[in-house]
């Protein structure tokens, strides 16, 4: 398929990956991967943590490289998903520690994390995607979900299922850098054999929701 057409790079990105206790490794270590591709660009994904430390659904225990406040000041910022999502989207006194600004950044959010996005007024009625287990959560929340891996409206954009990480990685990297930089990313981290599959597949999902006036603002 031929590629749409982007804006042209834009300057170096730092991106908050959210990391909460009990979080899917899936979720914020291949998004962040992906992303972190660009490093030769200046960009730069960060384990982002309300702690110092937190432990992923499966025991894993990782240091955070910056502390919750700098999702504030990133250029973007991804939330995984895990096992205390409910808890945290209860959290009043948590939620009001997460700044985000629309008009500013590329907000995504993954699995559960678009429970959050939905208790932090970001998405309002308009369509998200989630897994399967978290759907009934944001349904309660008020938002519609659709039967979809991905999906953006403007600056922000949600994802279903673990593996939709590669998609959220993809629409970040073609907004904020190029469609050749995000087809690049994901050949790189694709099976051998099957890059070409797997880019055309990237691309052909964040496609439709890539346009020139959709640029990040100013």
């Amino acid at each position: 398929m031929k590629a749409p057409q982007s804006s042209p790079r834009k300057a170096a990105m730092q991106i908050a990956v959210l990391t909460f206790e009990g979080f899917n490794e899936l979720d914020s270590f291949v998004a962040a991967a992906i992303l972190n591709r660009l490093k030769p660009l200046g960009w730069a994904a960060h384990i982002t943590s309300p702690t110092e430390q937190v432990t992923s659904m499966n025991g894993i225990t990782v240091q955070r490289q910056k502390p919750l406040a700098f999702a504030a000041e990133a250029d973007a910022v991804l939330i995984g998903s895990g096992i205390k999502t409910r808890d945290i989207a209860a959290d009043e006194d948590l939620l009001a520690r997460i700044e985000l600004d629309p008009a500013r950044q590329l907000i995504g959010a993954q699995c559960s994390g678009t429970l959050l996005l939905a208790k932090l007024g970001l998405i309002g009625d308009l369509p998200a995607c989630t897994d399967l287990t978290t759907k009934p959560w944001v349904v309660e929340a008020g938002v519609k979900v659709i039967d979809a891996p991905f999906v953006a409206h403007g600056n922000v954009a949600t994802a279903g299922g673990c593996l939709a990480s590669q998609y959220l990685a993809t629409w970040m990297i073609a907004r904020g850098a190029s469609i050749r930089d995000a087809e690049e990313a994901i050949r790189y981290v694709a099976p051998v054999g099957e890059k070409a599959l797997y880019v055309d597949r990237a691309v052909g999902v964040v496609a439709p929701f890539l346009s020139d006036d959709a640029a990040i603002a100013a």
